[in-house]
Order: C-alpha cells, then sequence, then structure tokens
C-alpha cells in the first residue's frame, strides 16, 4: 500500500538529509501534492522540520568548540559530518537563534529593572523572514528553548555587558532604561495586540553589531512613522546611548521619479561630480552612520535605487555621486515602511536583506479597549491645545468606537479634532468655560457606526459607562507622525482668535457666529475632500437597534422632506433614525435637550427650519411626544447636510460605463487633466448580468445627480436603454450615447463645467452622427471581422472576444471582433448578416452554432486547442512560425550524466555557449547574480537560469538533461535545465517555451527522450 511504503520511507531516511515531497514522490511513482497532503493528514513535518532537532544540536557543539566560527566555515563542518546545506540557510538559522535569545534577553533585563531578584522568563518574539526558501511553519517556540541556550551564550558581550550595567545601575537608585523612557513600551497595544511587534521591534534593535534591518507593514495611518521613531528611541535609551546616534529620516516618495537625484541626496557626492555640483555634499546615509536610517514609503523608491541600496545593506560600502576609487563605510540599520504588499512593490534582493517584518494591524483588528485608550489619549492632547477641560458625551464615545474607520489612527484623531473645533466654537459662543463634545459635532460618518449590531455589541460593558471627562493638564504623549488625516495645527487657536476680534468691533453674537461657522465650514468641507468614507447600511439592521415604530415614522417623514426639498441623500434617513431614537431616550429620561447653534439655523437655514417645523408635528403626533424647538434645529441641519442639489453649483454629470476595466480609467483622465471630479466610470465585470449593472447605474445616479440630468457614455448598444429606465424609476432626466471613447469623456466634461451647459446640447455636440458600437462608417475597405456568440449573453461572448485578442495579439492587420449574445436566433442570424453588409466576416466563434451560410463556425472548445487557433488563424491568413526555431541550436543539447552540482551545470552550459558565440564572458556571472536573487524553476523538475540581454551576441537556449537528478535550490531537485540567453525583444520566445513547458504530456515527453535529436524535434515542432 503507497502509504505504508511512504511511512517506510521516511522512517528509514537519512535524518541529517531527510527526504523532500518530491524525492518520496518519485520513489512511489505519484505526485508531491499528494505526498504533501498525506504529511499534513497525518501530522508530520516536512523535511526540514525533521532534521531540525539533530542539526540545531550539531550546530550547537560546533560553536561551543568555537563562538567566532564564520557562516562559511560552520556550513563546511556541517557538511563533513554528512549535512547537506547551503550557506545561505546556515546563516538564516544562525540568525534566527541569535535574535530570538536577544529579544529574551531584553525582557530580562527589563525584569531586574523592576526586580533585581526575579528572573523573568518569557518566550522569545517571533521573527519573520521574508525570503521565500526560509519560511517557519507555526514554529513551536519550545523547540528551540535548550538548544537556544549554549548557541547565543557569547553572541556579543555588548548585551551581557549592558544588563550587568543596568542592573549595577538599579541598585545604586540611577534610573536607566525603564519603560518612561522608552518609547515602544509607550505604545498603546504594547501588551496587547502589538506585543508580538513590540518584542521584534526590540530584537530587531538589540541584533549585534548595528540592529537588524527592519521593515514595517500595514495601511495607511496605523502608526508606521511613530513606531519607528519609537525604536529609534528605545535604541537611544539602551545599547546605543553612547556618543552620537542620529535618526534620519527620507521618504522615498519625493524622488520616486528622479534616480540621480534620488542618488545625491542618499550618498552625497563630490565637487564636480554634475553640472551645479560646486562643493562636496554629504549624504544621508554618511549623516545616519552610527545610526538609524527610516525609509518612508520605500514601495515608491525605483529599482534603480532599491539595487543602490541592496548594495550597502550588503556590503556596508558606499560611493559618492563622482567617486570611482574611494569606498565609504557606513554601519546603519535601516527601518523601512510601505502601506504596499513587498513582494509587488520590492525587488527580491532588496528584500532579503530586510531579514525583520513587523507588521501593525488596522483599527478595526484591535481590541476595543485599545481604541478606547486611543480615543482618550487624542482628546487628552486637544484639551491641551486649547485649554479647556473637554466633556465627551457617552453616546460620542460609543460612535468613536464602533464606526468604520479606513484611515486608522490617523484617522480617528481627525474626526476628534472635527469635533473638539466645532464643540470649542459652540463653547466660545455660548461662553462656557469648558468644551462639550455632543454627537452633532461629530463629522456625520461617525455616529452611522452605531448602526451596526455588531460594532454594537462589540464595546464591553466594563470599559466605560458614563461621559469621558479629560484634563488639559493631564496629557499623554502619543504622537502619529502620519497626520494626512490631522486638521491645521492652529485652527483652534483661529476660532478662539476670531471670535474675540469680531466681539472686539462690536458685532452681534449671531453675526459672529455666522461668520466663524462659514470659515469652520470651508475648512471643514476643504478637510473632508482628503478623506473617503462608502458605507451601506440596510434597513433590517437598524431594526435590531431602533424601535420599528421610530423607523416607520423616519420613513413617513423622509418621504414628506423629499416632497418639500426635493432629492435627499440616503444617509438622511439613517441619520435620523439613530437621532430620534436617542432624542426619545432622552425625553424619557427627562434630560434636557439644547441646540447651541439654534439662532444660527433658523437665519441662515430658514428653507430647511420651516420644513423641519412641519416633520417635527408629524412625529409628534405619530410618536405621541412633544419635540423642542432645539430638535428641530437638529433636523434642519440634517435636511441641509443631506440635500442631493445645491442650485449654485447645479451641472450636467458625465456617467461612463463599460465592460472590463475602461470606464473608470477614461473618467479619472478626463477629471485630472480638467481638475474636477465630475466624471464616474462604472465597469461591468465580464460575467456581471445587464440587470445588476443597471441597479448599480441607478443607485450612481442618484447619487451624484446635481440637478441638471445625468449624461452616460456606454461602450456597447445594448446598454442605450438604461436612460429611459433610469428616468422612468427615479424622475432624474438622462440621455445615453451609444458609444465612448476617451476624447469623447474629455469633451463631454468640459462642456459639462459651463455654467449656462444644458444636458441635450452637450449630447448633440459630441454624438452628432449618433453612431453604436459594431457600426462603423466612412470605411472604404472592409475590415475582416470575427463574431463571437453565446447563448448566456453578451457578457460570455465579451470573454471569447478577450481571449481571441489574446490569441490574435500579433496579428497587425485591420481586424475587429464582435461579440453578440443570442436571445433570439433568428434575431440573431439578422444581426450578424447586417453586420456582414459592411465587414467581411471570416469566422463565428462561440458556445452555439447560429448556422450562418457562407461564414465558417468554430467551437470555442476546439479554440482553446491548438487545432482549432490554426485553423482560425488559416482563415484569417496568418502565417504561423514558431519562434523557438530561432533559437534553437543541436549544438548547445546536451544529455550527460557526469555532472552533479549546479555550479557545475551553470560553468558548463555558459561555457557551451560562450564557445558557440552566442554570449560573452560576462554572461555568467549575470547568471550567479539572477540566481541568488531567485531561481525560476517549471513543472517541478525543470530549472530555467538567464543572464542580462546585455551579453548577449545572439538570442539562444541551451537545454541539458541530466540522467540524476540535482539539488538546485533548496529541496527542489531538477533533472532538466534550460539556460536563456535572450534579447529584450524575445517576448514570443519566451511565452512559446512556458506554454511548452506547462504542458505536462510534453514534459512527461522531454523527461523519457535519450537522443539529443528527440529533444531538437521537440521543441521545433510544436
Amino acid at each position: 500500500m503507497i502509504e505504508d511504503d511512504i511511512l517506510k520511507l521516511i522512517q528509514g531516511e537519512d535524518k541529517k538529509n531527510p527526504l523532500t515531497d518530491n524525492d518520496i514522490a518519485r520513489m512511489v511513482n505519484t505526485t508531491r501534492e499528494y505526498i504533501t497532503e498525506f504529511r499534513k493528514r497525518n501530522n508530520l513535518p516536512n523535511s526540514r522540520r525533521r532534521r531540525e532537532e539533530i542539526l540545531f544540536d550539531d550546530i550547537k557543539k560546533i560553536i561551543k568548540d568555537n563562538t567566532n566560527i564564520s557562516d562559511n566555515l560552520l556550513c563546511k563542518k556541517l557538511s563533513m559530518i554528512g549535512y547537506k546545506i547551503s550557506r545561505f540557510s546556515v546563516t538564516q538559522i544562525r540568525k534566527q537563534l541569535i535574535v530570538e535569545r536577544t529579544s529574551e534577553c531584553s525582557v530580562k533585563r527589563e525584569g531586574q529593572i523592576k526586580d533585581t531578584k526575579n528572573v523573568v522568563q518569557t518566550t522569545a518574539g517571533k521573527v519573520t523572514n521574508n525570503t521565500e526558501d526560509n519560511v517557519n511553519e507555526n514554529t513551536d517556540e519550545n523547540v528551540y528553548e535548550d538548544k537556544v541556550e549554549d548557541i547565543v551564550e557569547n553572541a556579543d558581550s555588548k548585551i551581557v555587558e549592558n544588563v550587568i550595567t543596568t542592573e549595577s545601575n538599579v541598585s545604586q537608585g540611577i534610573e536607566t532604561n525603564n519603560h518612561r523612557n522608552n518609547n515602544l513600551r509607550e505604545i498603546v497595544g504594547y501588551n496587547g495586540s502589538l506585543r508580538n511587534q513590540i518584542k521584534q521591534a526590540e530584537a530587531a534593535v538589540l541584533y549585534p553589531p548595528h540592529g537588524l534591518h527592519t521593515l514595517i507593514l500595514g495601511p495607511s495611518g496605523v502608526g508606521k512613522s511613530y513606531f519607528a521613531e519609537s525604536m529609534y528611541n528605545f535604541a537611544a535609551n539602551s545599547l546605543k546611548s553612547k556618543g552620537n546616534f542620529p535618526f534620519i529620516i527620507f521618504n522615498c516618495a519625493d524622488y520616486a521619479e528622479n534616480p540621480q537625484l534620488l542618488l545625491s541626496q542618499l550618498f552625497g557626492y563630490t565637487k564636480g561630480a554634475f553640472t551645479g555640483a560646486n562643493t562636496d555634499k554629504v549624504g544621508l546615509v554618511e549623516k545616519a552612520d552610527n545610526g538609524i536610517l527610516f525609509l518612508d514609503e520605500v514601495h515608491r523608491l525605483p529599482s534603480e535605487g532599491q539595487e543602490i541600496l541592496f548594495y550597502l545593506l550588503d556590503k556596508g560600502k558606499y560611493r559618492r555621486l563622482g567617486e570611482t576609487e574611494n569606498n565609504r563605510r557606513a554601519n546603519i540599520m535601516v527601518i523601512a515602511a510601505t502601506t504596499e504588499d513587498p513582494k509587488s512593490s520590492l525587488l527580491l534582493t532588496f528584500r532579503r536583506r530586510i531579514p525583520m517584518i513587523i507588521e501593525l494591524p488596522p483599527i478595526n483588528k484591535r481590541p476595543t479597549n485599545e481604541r478606547y485608550v486611543l480615543i482618550k489619549n487624542f482628546f487628552s492632547q486637544e484639551a491641551a491645545r486649547i485649554k479647556k477641560e473637554i466633556t465627551v458625551k457617552f453616546d460620542v464615545v460609543r460612535s468613536l468606537l464602533s464606526y468604520d474607520c479606513p484611515g486608522n489612527i490617523g484617522q480617528l484623531r481627525s474626526d476628534i479634532q472635527v469635533a473638539c473645533a466645532k464643540g470649542l466654537l459652540n463653547s466660545l459662543s455660548n461662553n462656557l468655560s469648558d468644551v462639550i463634545i455632543q454627537i452633532t459635532d461629530l463629522p456625520e460618518h461617525v455616529p452611522l457606526g452605531l448602526l451596526s449590531v455588531e460594532s454594537r455589541n462589540s464595546i464591553p460593558n466594563d470599559i466605560f459607562n458614563d461621559d469621558l471627562v479629560v484634563n488639559p493638564n493631564n496629557v499623554n504623549t502619543y504622537k502619529l507622525k502620519e497626520d494626512r488625516y490631522l486638521l491645521p495645527d492652529g485652527i483652534y487657536n483661529n476660532i478662539e482668535e476670531e471670535y474675540y476680534n469680531l466681539e472686539k468691533q462690536g458685532l452681534e453674537k449671531d453675526e459672529i457666529n455666522k461668520i466663524i461657522w462659514n470659515k469652520m465650514k470651508t475648512e471643514l468641507n476643504r478637510f473632508a475632500k482628503n478623506m473617503e468614507s462608502n458605507m451601506q447600511f440596510h434597513k433590517n439592521e437598524l431594526k435590531n437597534v431602533i424601535d420599528e415604530k421610530i423607523l416607520n415614522v423616519v420613513e413617513n417623514v423622509t418621504n414628506m422632506a423629499k416632497d418639500y426639498i426635493g432629492n435627499l441623500k440616503d444617509n438622511f434617513y439613517y441619520c435620523v433614525a439613530v437621532h430620534l431614537s436617542s432624542t426619545c431616550e432622552r425625553l424619557k429620561k427627562g434630560n434636557v435637550i439644547k441646540n447651541p447653534q439654534l439662532d444660527f439655523i433658523k437665519s441662515e437655514y430658514f428653507n430647511e427650519f420651516r420644513v423641519a417645523k412641519i416633520l417635527t408635528k408629524e412625529i409628534n403626533k405619530s410618536l405621541n411626544i412633544e419635540l423642542p424647538e432645539d430638535e428641530v434645529g437638529f433636523l434642519a441641519m440634517y435636511l441641509k447636510t443631506f440635500s442631493s442639489v445645491d442650485q449654485e453649483v447645479s451641472r450636467v454629470n458625465v456617467i461612463v460605463l463599460s465592460h472590463g476595466h475602461v470606464a473608470c480609467g477614461m473618467a479619472d483622465v478626463a477629471n485630472k487633466l480638467l481638475g474636477t471630479n465630475l466624471a464616474v466610470g462604472i465597469e461591468m465585470s465580464l460575467d456581471e448580468s445587464p440587470q445588476h449593472l443597471l441597479e448599480k447605474t441607478i443607485e450612481t445616479v442618484k447619487k451624484v445627480y446635481e440637478g441638471k440630468g445625468c449624461l452616460l457614455l456606454v461602450d456597447m448598444g445594448s446598454l442605450v436603454t438604461f436612460g429611459e429606465i433610469i428616468t422612468k424609476q427615479t424622475g432624474i432626466p438622462t440621455r445615453v450615447i451609444g458609444r465612448v471613447d476617451t476624447v469623447m469623456v474629455l469633451e463631454a466634461v468640459r462642456r459639462a463645467l459651463l455654467s449656462n451647459s444644458n444636458m441635450d446640447e452637450i449630447a448633440d455636440a459630441i454624438d452628432g452622427d449618433k453612431s453604436f458600437v459594431g457600426k462603423v462608417k466612412g470605411i472604404k475597405k472592409y475590415p475582416k471581422t470575427i463574431i463571437t456568440v453565446c447563448i448566456t449573453g453578451e457578457g460570455t461572448a465579451l470573454k471569447i472576444k478577450k481571449y481571441l485578442e489574446d490569441v490574435l495579439d500579433s496579428y497587425n492587420e485591420n481586424l475587429e471582433i464582435v461579440p453578440i449574445g443570442i436571445m433570439n436566433m433568428e434575431n440573431t442570424k439578422n444581426e450578424i448578416l447586417e453586420i456582414n453588409k459592411d465587414h467581411n466576416i471570416i469566422a463565428v466563434v462561440g458556445t452555439i452554432n447560429p448556422e450562418i451560410p457562407g461564414i465558417p463556425f468554430i467551437s470555442f472548445r476546439d479554440i482553446l486547442k491548438e487545432p482549432g487557433k490554426l485553423t482560425l488563424k488559416n482563415l484569417i491568413g496568418i502565417k504561423t512560425i514558431n519562434p523557438l526555431t530561432r533559437v534553437i541550436n543541436k549544438n548547445l543539447i546536451q544529455i550527460r550524466d557526469d555532472l552533479f552540482s549546479k555550479s557545475e551545470v551553470i560553468d558548463e552550459m555558459c561555457g557551451l555557449m560562450q564557445k558557440d558565440g552566442v554570449v560573452n564572458q560576462d554572461f555568467i556571472m549575470s547568471v550567479y547574480k539572477r540566481e541568488i536573487m531567485g531561481s525560476t524553476i517549471a513543472a517541478g523538475n525543470i530549472a530555467i537560469p538567464h543572464g542580462l540581454s546585455d551579453f548577449v551576441e545572439k538570442s539562444s537556449i541551451c537545454i541539458l538533461k541530466l540522467q540524476n537528478s540535482i539539488t538546485w535550490e533548496n529541496d527542489n531537485k531538477v533533472n532538466i535545465i534550460i539556460m536563456l540567453a535572450l534579447k529584450e525583444n524575445d517576448k514570443d520566445i519566451i511565452l512559446k517555451l512556458f506554454e511548452l513547458m506547462s504542458n505536462e504530456e510534453i514534459v512527461h515527453r522531454l523527461e523519457h527522450m535519450t537522443y539529443v535529436d528527440e529533444i531538437e524535434d521537440l521543441f521545433l515542432n510544436q
């Protein structure tokens, strides 16, 4: 039985070199995936884990005899006692063990500061290594506990010395490295959600001799820059306390498009290095020597900059711009931060030189109690800034705890600042000594968080149960560097100064309120454009948290409001429902309702206040309550805030609809070029139904409508009917144009921005000929055309079109592909015949044959295979030539049984190619450099090494088949090696090669070939 065979193989394997899943799969004649699944099902560790224990014991013995042994010599000694292991793997294991020990030393030192008699024992912080070949899966920390003890005993005497010095200082009553000056331990969540991250940071800083380079990951606003600065403060207060220890910040976004300026800023330059370099200049790397260099937004660093920094991280050497011989040294620790996926935004070589990865979670992944501490801290800071006590009402705190906060900690702080700014204005206008933050002071998206049942239930009762009061004299020092969401620092002073200046001029309180509030609205609106908050709520959710009777009243009131005001945004219903529910609770408790802006609202929002009085009467009647005039004011504010149409800026709105990812791009181009946000794109995926697209379009039209109608530009004739349906359902006037391109969108938006614009005039101007997709006029020579059809509709026909475009990518002549959805066979035939009047239809491709006389039909199933593709290409007139005929040379194909290592293979193949004159002598080094960056392995046992095109004289491929497999990288064994020496424009060769290598049948045939001629024929005759 195969499973018994697998177990026997594992039990009898060489413990120093366990069998990989690939090895076992070949021995029992099955797939690697089957072996992997079998292992996991039976809780069997992988080969790396199976040899870990014996490997660690042997490393321990070797290091104990020679604590200063190099990684290279350690690797050789392991090889001498039977291990097959690379120096890179030895280095990574050694780093991992030292880092874990270092983190343990850090925690023990803190325990000694608290109580020198106690020894604090803790599990080591986890180290995340981003090299793909050294990933630890669910590491059991106990596995390392005994082995780490002696391995790192003498890792660096500075650490031991520092612990001893700290203990001595404590015994003398000297305050040194405690929590009060260790900023890492002041971060909210240091003993909670960020505990592991703090441990990682401490381990990175303490790692000898200059710390581990670190990459901090996390979305915008989570506090990456603050975390980096805290790491610096921790370092400055511990190991790096002696002498100059700089912290240099470099924002990569500033130099993303200018590599030369990047070089000069980072590394400095010599006099005369370039025009304008009149003196020598010190670079930031030199300034950061013996300290920390912080690279903010590192994903914006171009690849050239990453390669330059890679050399610095790898060798610790650099040159100023203009220097040719003098190598300078810099002992620096690099901390980088990014919001992007490092695998897609950073070069592999650069990532491999940053072993410590610290990921900071978004605010919605952190516990509620930590969010509450952040809220208290931020209100405390604002209280200190305005020098007034701040009382934050209970519902305000609940809202801040529960709302969706896409900008994370940064947005949380900015929303608190907005509330404090409005609260300060209320305080000044009412001559109050303190500031009270009411629910109405919050930005409109914050209270909506209370609508979510999940959010409401996530707030534990023991966190708080009353208003929050913060004193200006009790300031928390938490500061966030990523402040794109923060209001201008002096906004409170501006409000206060403005108020007293206007008061000195003798203006009445109402007039002062009016002036300041208008300025405040302008400032807050400007600020709000920096943030986007798209929330969707459902009425069913409201029923779980708000009395259904109140919901019915609000729905009735909303409909009444629309009769008086016009269209209202959807949020009006939700906000009023929450507000009215809260108001009813307050009235039942006998609490006073006070609106400090009532007089201002009555005068400034006259029409809204008039309508609000009518709505209030209906509410009083339906709920049998008596709302005070202050509540009328609040309702008027909601009417004003959620009015969809502002008559002063009424415009024609432009909406672009497309299949695939086109519409948003065209809308963005038009908006950026014309400095507006008027154009909106809606994109329909190829498997999305037209009905769903219609629903999305209706919602968008209702959302953007500004009073002059909506102009729809669509990319298919079938969408033209949307306009009539939308107008019938919403009452909003629309016009639809059945074609679209970027120029049309630009012209439509340009005309819509004119104050006297008219929707019909714009539509007539840009669509004078009323043409539609599929009807091309003015072409004398009929274009070759392929019709794609599908019975399930136009979406699938579009998918077939996209596939054909990829297949026929290299065909440059005029060719059109027209998708048609078959709803009625007879109508479809007529439509195809109509198209054929001014098109040369050469074929119909699809899932069903419309049986058009004289027009060939090819099943889409056949098109997926080579014969079908060839048939179509023959109909079009494409001569198909295998691009591999240009690069396959019998002299560069060998079958060998005398090569046993990767280096032997690379040397042999590069020698063959150099001898044949297709590459120069520098090609071999470029191959090795590429392999260091990461190997390319296809189909499990085929290696594809390649070098730089700069050293290629003639595009060629060298093929080597080994009779015995060799280890290529990590546990991957190969017996077929295909070395590429290609020019930059050889894309077709690469595509063809990978097409062959992804074909299991071809790979299987290749593995069993024994003659060079067979291999040559295999590649040339496909």
